[in-house]
């Protein structure tokens, strides 16, 4: 009997193993070589006969250790055909640790060299451990020429005895095609006369060429980048396979190291330990053998596969010698830069990334794209040896997109084939295809197909999964023995999904190591172990789905493990995996339904976001591997219509990937690729796409091959418009592929070749295409640009043809075109003006006519402008630099002022220029019009105002005097619809200003005028500023004296903004036209000017005469008190001021006062604000407007003590002063004191700020103890942190109570008796808070102990870190400290607060003083507690804990408490965590509270035990007026029991029961109860479950509430039946009405609006998340207490606005509209910006996430300056580009842009 079996002591066991593994031999060779991947299975002894063999087979694999004997045994169990009645016995004896004899566990270890590595028998030895002799030449070169031979049978070895994986076909095995190679960068030259071709950008490099001869000296280092999946790790050992065969025969020796293993090796090596010890050790002779490689270093190839996984970073100091010991990435890098083994080749392996410091920079870069069709047609062929099969392989592939996308990438090609080898025999055409549409779903089926005798055992894949996750979170892809259980690794083993090797972790360690046969099949299992383990939760399942940003790649070393796991969990989350997922969870498809929807939620979430290209392209993998078609439309419509790719990778399947998301968009869009590295046949992929409107690629990868590709795909791109492909290397060959195709594209517009590799022949063939492009406008190529027609028509640009027409075949060709003619520098004359004008009239029409640079002199200009309107210019004639003089501006100006379609002539004779801009015209005008319709539809025209272009004259740098005014006036007053006059730059002077001040009435309505430059003094600027009333056009006048720009504006009306294209600029602070009659105010602007008293008087007196409203802003570097006091004295005669501004001017310290003054002086001021001396702003009062409040703000003047009595007695004056803001000043607390002491004189009715003014806590102490003496003030806070604040809220009457607030203030044990003392005094104050005060436990005892009132009711808040700690028994015990009756105790540990209600004199109550004697044994300290607490809460009326940690000593505490609690009428306890039996006590104690009145258990989580305790005390709680039950899941008998209690809490209020799970059933049993709820006031049951069955029963139950106000029944999927019984009884005193997604339709919500239309009570309504679309309420008598609308996420769109709208309009209350994630344009926002003015009370609303444009944007501006109270629209997330946003948030502050709310929050008590 063989030794083994007497050790193991199982006879009969091991002689049937040994005859079963006798039938098999070649299953069991293949065992031996998965668990000794280094065992020489021929070199051993030759066995006698099959059951020798077997037996020293078996031996081998027991030697090895407990583990991997136990996992050989499950395989033998788990592959064979093992009769049960043998099989159980096997796993019981030999499948588990117990079965294993203690006596050979030792075999467990590592075993030396000589055991493990048996094709290399020798002793171990470190060649570098010991001196050797010199060896004589011929003994180095036998020694060496012995271990080349050794190296090559080694390899011989390795991949000569190769076997299939189990399941798979020989031909798997030996098919290999090579990838496509491609140079990216290369810095040494090639050797030509070797007749290897140079390698260039973009070449294609077949495996040979990797190696070509180059330049002798240097490094010779090659770097193979390719993405996952692509290939490298296979050509690494293709590359060694080959040399072992004899096919690399340059190379004597090769080396291949994979990083994955060298970050194994921890400790430091020479280079010969490197290549000996770790790869293959001489027989003898290491040093002899080591020189002979460094003398033939070029014939030496060392490959280092996965260099982007190395993980030891190399030393700082580069290493000298090859005996100097460093880390294995030093090494590599000694060997890249030449230091070590000069003139090696280098060959290594990367995914795309930042590669290591260490390469050189000559280091060529090779990228490895994959398989284009033809290699994987002939993958296939050589995979399916059969040529049915074949041909039906190849049938399933050409017709399916998806698996061609797969197929791209090596690796997925050869799970795809394994797929389909299963999958074609028994399925028809198609069939095998549709099962494989995505990667994940590729491997499901793998993995089904793999299993052994059909079935897959969960337990073996979970486990499997989970060492997968576990290995990528830590960054692990090799494991051990140990980090497998030997079941595990069996099953691994039997479906050929693990894969073994010899790995060594050191010169003499050696061991065995297993790894998943692909990385990406470790992500696929990791995924399905956070699917499918019940062990991950929700939250850290999501956690998972992110997308990796590319952009990392350009820093990070080390890219991680993670990068495809988020598009495997999207790809298990589609519903095609569910029974997979439902088989390995052992769940039901309910369960893992939950799971998959958390993934799409965050894949839905990620498609909301803004994304850069790489993530881009990782959501659409995620999304395409969903299968969802309404996920790829969300995330198509929400890509941006601009879409930009820049300098990372993109292969075949990630274009294939995002042409299928575009598939499901609706919009154009445009797809820019930049610096991008391109798979050569990617642009296949962009085969059908019709969305692609822009397409460009700018990249010096994309060559000929690309070219060709695209050429396939672009006649199928129907809607494709521009092309680019500039900046690349395609030559004549890839025009060649190109030009054909683009015959086939009449539709492009614009084609772009600029910057490649053309000659002029190949430029020829492209401009031969243009017959066949009707719609081409642009097309470039090299230094040539054609400039075309418009899209209907065909043109060419002709750069300064001497004969325009041609002949007659040219004429017939450019029939109908429009022509771009330049005639620059030609010599023209006068002479010649006749003759080109006769031929422009029979030429063609003109885009654009450019004569500048000629002599056609004053003359020659004036007859080209005199015949522009015959010459059918479009766009611009050009007479620039053609010897015009002064005089001849006026004939010019005369001939083109007749021409109507003129739009702007702007002539300028110091930069000689001369040129006439036209109108484009009806035909072209109507899309510029159309987008002016919204503007002019809310600014109506005057019957004598037509809708006609404006006209821009422009006479700058002319040298224009005053005598030229007259004749060009006149010649002005025949211009067409003039609006904008230009006369800057000249030299106009005072005199000039003046006569143009008596022409301008004759020029009729203007709309701007510029006299910036003409040397104007102020005289001059006060004779413009009477314009104001001459000039009924002009409501601005801007002056700057310093730049001497002068201009005066009129109405910018909307058209001209919109016409023009751009956005007007508007200055700060202007005001806009107003809707309808609005009388908007004049401005008059004067800035960089001296003023001094006497300018002032007679500019103001100026001003008297200008009519109003009026507002004026001054600028000035210092302005002087005397100067000051004068504009002060002068405005009481300027009634129709409203606005005076001082803006940049240094004013004295006096000057708060003088403007202090101006309240008593002039009774229209409103408000006077002055800041930081330098900028005043005065508002005025209009006569109509009735008299108001004042407001003053003196912030950051330096206001010190010696100012508080001289300003406050200013102030006193002021009948009623609203605001008062000191902040920022400099008042000390001696100046505080000060103004506190000044407060009763001052009429203050708002508030006072105070912040900012240097105040300690003798301030805040100060204040408590004044409090009494100012009976006015109703609140006041003071903050001492950082943020300094002080403020003060008043009454217009005496307050009855006061609120104080004191946060950060630091108090001290020595500043309690103070602030309690002044609380004593301050008996009218009825609530204090004290935040982060830096009061302890210790101090708020005292503060307690000390607080004494001789009567009424006190509130103290107490805001601090240790409450949220402290515990429910030390807080409670603290209340016992108080000297009144605690009447309200609050307690929350989150936000670590205490509230007591303390109510004086103290009082006691008789049923509490006969149970305080029931606990008269003051024997223990609970006792003790509980009767002083008896004593203090005798009176208590509200407990309230929320979010607190309630023991269960503190609930008995409670239990006690509350039984003593006769007038406790409300009881809180939330979002806490208490035990089942602290429940059962508190409950206890609440069923003796008989007159509670509110009870709130709501966010606790309670189980179904706990919820029946609850429902057994709400029975007998008759009097409860207010339930909340929210949040806690009410099971079928809970609900029952809560029903039957509800029966009898006849004066129930409210009840709230949202999120409770109760479903229909649950609604159904409280309809059957509402009816007895007579006074129900308020019902909550949102978020239910609840259907169309409860919804109806429910509506029939609350129509019987007849004093219901408050309805929530929101996410509950009630449909339009329930909506409509609703509607019909909606009870008549509703308030409140919530609905959001209800599922209400279109006819539903036009229902209830009807029903609601006219209810009187109704203050807020939410419809949120329905589809409403067109269905918004519509009401006709309006809701007249509205204050709140929620119409969020409706789908409302354009058509919807106006009757929105409109029914907004009759809702006089409204202070919030919520239209946000709708789909309103800027017709929405010109409706809403329409009724903006008439909406009095609006606050805020909100229209984020909608199709508002800067168009929309501005006209929402316009209603705004009616002067509407509104604090802010929101509009985050609109189309409108962030410089736009801030230009128009700087023109109205009240527009928010951001992404965060920043609306600001009133003052407190406003």
């Amino acid at each position: 009997m063989d030794p083994v079996s007497l050790q193991l002591g199982t006879s009969h066991l091991w002689s049937w193993l040994v005859r079963l593994l006798s039938k098999d031999p070649e299953w069991l060779n293949a065992k031996v070589k998965f668990f000794l991947p280094k065992m020489d299975l021929s070199s051993g002894d030759k066995a006698q006969d099959a059951a020798q063999g077997v037996i020293l087979q078996l031996g081998r694999l027991h030697t090895q250790g407990r583990a991997t004997w136990q996992a050989f045994i499950h395989c033998v169990c788990m592959e064979l055909d093992v009769p049960l009645d043998l099989e159980v016995p096997l796993l019981s004896t030999w499948g588990h640790g117990d079965g294993f004899p203690s006596q050979l566990e030792p075999g467990e270890e590592s075993q030396p060299a000589s055991q493990l590595h048996h094709g290399l028998k020798r002793p171990y030895q470190s060649c570098g451990s010991s001196p050797r002799l010199k060896q004589c030449k011929n003994q180095q070169l036998e020694l060496a020429r012995r271990y080349l031979q050794l190296l090559k049978t080694s390899a011989q070895q390795r991949y000569g005895g190769g076997s299939p994986g189990p399941g798979q076909p020989l031909a798997f095995h030996q098919a290999y095609i090579p990838p496509i190679l491609q140079w990216s960068r290369t810095t040494v030259p090639f050797h030509t006369q070797e007749g290897a071709a140079l390698a260039e950008d973009g070449a294609d490099v077949s495996i040979r060429d990797l190696f070509n001869t180059r330049a002798d000296k240097g490094p010779r280092v090659t770097v193979l980048l390719g993405k996952a999946g692509m290939g490298k790790t296979t050509l690494a050992h293709r590359l060694c396979q080959r040399w072992a065969d004899g096919q690399l025969d340059r190379f004597q020796a090769l080396f291949l190291f994979e990083f994955r293993q060298l970050n194994l090796v921890t400790c430091l090596l020479t280079l010969p330990q490197l290549l000996f010890d770790l790869y293959v050790s001489p027989e003898a002779g290491s040093d002899s053998v080591f020189r002979y490689l460094e003398d033939n270093a070029d014939r030496v190839l060392l490959i280092f596969d996965g260099l982007d996984q190395a993980l030891h970073p190399h030393c700082s100091r580069e290493k000298e010698g090859p005996e100097d010991p460093s880390p294995a990435l030093a090494l590599f890098s000694g060997l890249c830069r030449g230091t070590l083994l000069p003139g090696c080749w280098v060959l290594a392996t990367s995914r795309p990334g930042k590669l290591p410091d260490c390469l050189p920079v000559e280091a060529a870069t090779v990228h490895m794209w994959g398989f284009d069709r033809p290699r994987v047609e002939e993958y296939v062929g050589r995979v399916f040896s059969d040529p049915l099969w074949q041909e039906a392989a190849l049938a399933e592939l050409r017709e399916s997109r998806p698996l061609q996308s797969m197929c791209a990438v090596p690796a997925l090609c050869r799970v795809t084939c394994l797929c389909l080898h299963r999958l074609l025999p028994g399925s028809s055409p198609g069939q095998a295809a549709a099962l494989l549409p995505t990667v994940t779903q590729n491997y499901v089926q793998m993995v089904a197909t793999l299993g052994p005798r059909g079935c897959l055992p969960p337990e073996s894949l979970l486990d499997l999964s989970e060492v997968a996750l576990r290995g990528l979170e830590t960054g692990k892809i090799l494991f051990s023995l140990g980090d497998i259980h030997p079941s595990t690794m069996a099953f691994g083993a039997a479906l050929g999904l693990l894969t073994s090797f010899c790995i060594f972790t050191g010169p003499g360690h050696q061991d065995t190591g297993y790894a998943f046969t692909h990385l990406s099949l470790q992500e696929f299992f990791a995924a399905l172990y956070l699917m499918a383990s019940p062990k991950v939760d929700k939250t850290a399942l999501v956690g998972h789905v992110t997308l990796n940003s590319h952009w990392v790649l350009r820093t990070k070393a080390r890219p991680g493990l993670l990068d495809h796991l988020p598009t495997f969990l999207a790809g298990l989350a589609s519903c095609a995996c569910r029974p997979f997922l439902s088989l390995v969870a052992q769940q039901d498809e309910t369960w893992v339904s939950a799971k998959q929807a958390a993934v799409m939620q965050a894949l839905r979430k990620l498609a909301a976001r803004r994304l850069t290209g790489p993530k881009v392209v990782a959501l659409c993998h995620c999304v395409g591997e969903t299968q969802e078609p309404e996920l790829a439309s969300l995330v198509a419509q929400s890509l941006p219509c601009h879409l930009s790719f820049h300098n990372f990778p993109l292969t075949y399947t990630d274009l294939a990937a995002l042409t299928n998301i575009l598939g499901h968009r609706n919009a154009p869009i445009h797809l820019d690729f930049e610096g991008c590295p391109l798979e050569p046949h990617c642009p296949e992929a962009l085969a059908g796409c019709k969305q692609v409107e822009n397409l460009s690629f700018k990249s010096r990868k994309c060559g000929d091959a690309f070219a060709e590709a695209l050429s396939k795909s672009l006649p199928t791109m129907g809607n494709l418009k521009k092309l680019g492909l500039s900046g690349s290397k395609i030559t004549a060959r890839g025009i060649g592929h190109l030009v054909p195709a683009l015959r086939l594209c009449p539709q492009l517009e614009e084609v772009s070749f600029q910057d490649n590799q053309l000659k002029d022949w190949a430029v020829l063939n492209i401009v031969e295409v243009l017959p066949c492009l009707p719609r081409l406008q642009k097309l470039e190529e090299a230094d040539l640009i054609f400039l075309l027609s418009p899209p209907t028509e065909t043109a060419a640009e002709l750069q300064g043809a001497p004969d325009l027409l041609g002949n007659a075949g040219q004429r017939k060709e450019a029939q109908g075109r429009s022509l771009t003619l330049r005639l620059q520098q030609c010599q023209l004359r006068v002479h010649d003006v006749q003759e080109l004008i006769a031929q422009l009239q029979e030429g063609p029409r003109l885009d654009v006519v450019d004569l500048s640079g000629n002599q056609l002199d004053d003359e020659g200009c004036r007859l080209m402008a005199e015949a522009a309107s015959q010459l059918r210019i479009a766009r611009k004639l050009d007479l620039s630099d053609n010897g015009l003089s002064v005089d001849g501006v006026h004939c010019v100006l005369s001939a083109a002022s007749t021409c109507e379609t003129l739009a702007e002539l702007h002539i300028s004779l110091l930069h000689k220029t001369a040129v006439l801009t036209f109108a484009p015209e009806q035909d072209q005008q109507k899309g510029i019009w159309r987008r002016a319709a919204l503007w002019v539809s809310l600014t109506p025209l005057m019957p004598s105002e037509p809708l006609l272009h404006p006209t821009r004259i422009r006479l700058t740098h002319c040298g224009l005097q005053a005598k030229h005014l007259e004749p060009l006036c006149r010649a002005l007053r025949g211009s067409c619809h003039l609006s904008h006059l230009d006369f800057s730059g000249n030299a106009l002077g005072d005199e000039g200003a003046a006569q143009l001040a008596q022409l301008l009435p004759g020029l009729g309505a203007l709309q701007s005028l510029d006299l910036s430059e003409n040397g104007l003094s102020l005289d001059a600027v006060l004779m413009l500023a009477l314009c104001f009333a001459t000039l009924q056009w002009l409501l601005h006048l801007d002056i700057s004296s310093e730049s001497q720009h002068v201009v005066l504006r009129g109405d910018r009306r909307g058209r001209d903004r919109l016409a023009g294209g751009s956005l007007p600029q508007f200055p700060a602070g202007a005001q806009f036209l107003a809707f309808g009659q609005r009388c908007v105010p004049r401005t008059f602007c004067l800035s960089q000017c001296q003023l001094e008293p006497l300018s002032l008087t007679r500019l103001c007196e100026t001003l008297e005469k200008c009519p109003g409203p009026l507002e004026v802003k001054l600028s000035c570097e210092v302005l002087s008190d005397k100067s000051l006091e004068t504009l002060l004295h002068h405005l009481p005669r300027l009634p129709q001021l409203r606005l005076l501004q001082l803006s940049q001017t240094s004013l004295s310290p006096k000057s708060p006062l003088l403007l202090a003054d101006l309240f008593s002086l002039c009774p229209r001021v409103q408000k006077v604000d002055l800041r930081s001396l330098c900028h005043v702003t005065l508002h005025f009062k209009s006569s109509e407007e009735r008299e108001g409040e004042c407001c003053g703000r003196f912030t950051d003047c330096g206001l010190s003590q010696e100012h508080v009595e001289p300003l406050c007695w200013l102030l006193s004056k002021c009948e009623e002063l609203n605001q008062l803001d000191l902040s920022a000043n400099m008042l000390g607390d001696d100046g505080l004191q000060c103004l506190l002491e000044c407060l009763p004189q001052l009429p203050i009715s708002g508030s006072l700020d105070l912040s900012h003014n240097s105040i300690s806590l003798e301030s805040a102490l100060g204040l408590v103890k004044t409090l009494p003496s100012c009976p006015r003030v109703r609140e006041a806070s003071v903050n001492l942190g950082s943020e300094q604040s002080f403020w003060m809220h008043f009454s217009r009457q005496e307050e009855a109570g006061k609120t104080l607030r004191l946060s950060q203030c630091s108090f001290g044990s020595e500043h309690v008796p103070r602030l309690a003392a002044g609380l004593n005094q301050s008996l009218k104050l009825t609530a204090l808070t004290l935040s982060q005060c830096c009061l302890g436990l210790e101090q708020l005892t005292l503060l307690l102990r000390l607080l004494r009132w001789p009567v009424g009711l006190f509130s103290l808040r107490v805001e601090e870190p240790w409450v949220g700690k402290a515990g429910v028994l030390t807080l409670l015990e603290v209340c016992t400290q108080a000297s009144g009756n605690v009447t309200e105790i609050s307690i929350s540990e989150t936000q670590q607060q205490l509230c007591l209600q303390l109510e004086f004199p103290h009082q006691e109550n008789p049923e509490a003083v006969a149970l305080r004697l029931a606990h008269c044994d003051l024997g223990t300290h609970h006792n003790l507690l509980v009767w002083r607490l008896m004593e203090t809460c005798a009176r208590l009326r509200q407990l309230s804990l929320s979010q607190v940690n309630l023991c269960d000593t503190s609930s008995l505490l409670l239990q006690s408490l509350l039984q003593s609690l006769s007038e406790l009428k409300t009881f809180r306890l939330t979002s806490s965590c208490v035990s089942s039996k602290g429940l059962a006590h508190v409950m206890s104690g609440l069923s003796h509270c008989h007159h509670l009145e509110e009870l709130d258990l709501s966010n606790n989580r309670f189980g179904e035990e706990d919820t029946k305790v609850l429902m057994g005390v709400l029975e007998g709680m008759c009097r409860l007026k207010r339930l909340n039950l929210s949040h806690l899941p009410l099971g079928g008998a809970a609900l029952a029991a809560l029903t039957q209690g509800l029966g009898h809490m006849t004066l129930l209020q409210s009840l709230r029961l949202s999120h409770s799970q109760i479903r229909d059933i649950g609604a159904q049993h409280l309809a059957a109860v509402l009816s007895e709820l007579t006074e129900l006031r308020k019902i909550d049951l949102s978020g239910n479950g609840i259907g169309p069955a409860g919804g109806l029963r429910l509506a029939e139950s609350l129509a019987l509430c007849k004093h219901l106000e408050e309805l929530m029944l929101g996410y509950n999927v009630l449909g339009n039946d329930t909506v409509l019984r609703l509607a019909q009884r909606l009870p008549h005193h509703l308030k409140v009405l919530h609905l959001p997604s209800s599922g209400l339709s279109l006819e539903g919500a036009l229902i209830l609006s009807q029903a609601l239309d006219g209810c009187p009570y109704v203050e807020e309504i939410s419809l949120a998340e329905n589809s409403l679309a067109i269905g918004v309420p519509h009401f006709h008598q309006g809701l007249p207490l509205l204050r709140q609308i929620d119409l969020v996420s409706c789908e409302i769109d354009n058509h919807a606005a106006k009757p929105l709208a409109a029914s907004l309009v009759l809702c006089p209350a409204l202070e919030e509209i919520l239209l946000s994630w709708n789909l309103l344009g800027d017709e929405a926002a010109a409706e809403l910006a329409q009724v903006l003015p008439q909406m009095g009370r609006l606050k805020k609303m909100d229209l984020e996430k909608n199709r508002i444009t800067a168009c929309g944007a501005w006209l929402l501006v316009e209603g705004l300056a009616q002067g509407s109270g509104i604090q802010v629209i929101r509009l985050w997330n609109n189309p409108i580009s962030p410089d736009v946003a801030q230009h128009l948030q700087s023109q109205e502050p009240r527009l928010d842009f951001a992404f965060f709310d920043k609306q600001p929050q009133p003052p407190r008590g406003s």
